[in-house]
């Protein structure tokens, strides 16, 4: 995840959550797995990412819920 936000030349903010130290927002998105990537688009929920994944796979699902949800 630090790598993508580094590369992403400010394209994508990164930000991370500890699910045990919020559980109420843990809820409100409904985690149920760790880890689980949440990709919002102008403070939509727009794709879920759940369990590991390469990061080529993350790259990819970030381009392309970030494309379809313009």
């Amino acid at each position: 995840m630090d790598q993508l936000a580094a590369e992403s030349q400010g394209q994508y903010r990164i930000a991370k959550l500890n699910v045990d130290e919020n559980p109420q927002t843990a809820a409100r998105f409904q985690i149920a797995s760790i880890p689980t990537m949440l990709i919002f688009k102008d403070g939509r929920l727009i794709d879920r990412i759940i369990g590991a994944q390469p990061k080529q796979a993350i790259a990819e699902r970030l381009r392309l819920a970030t494309r379809s949800a313009a």
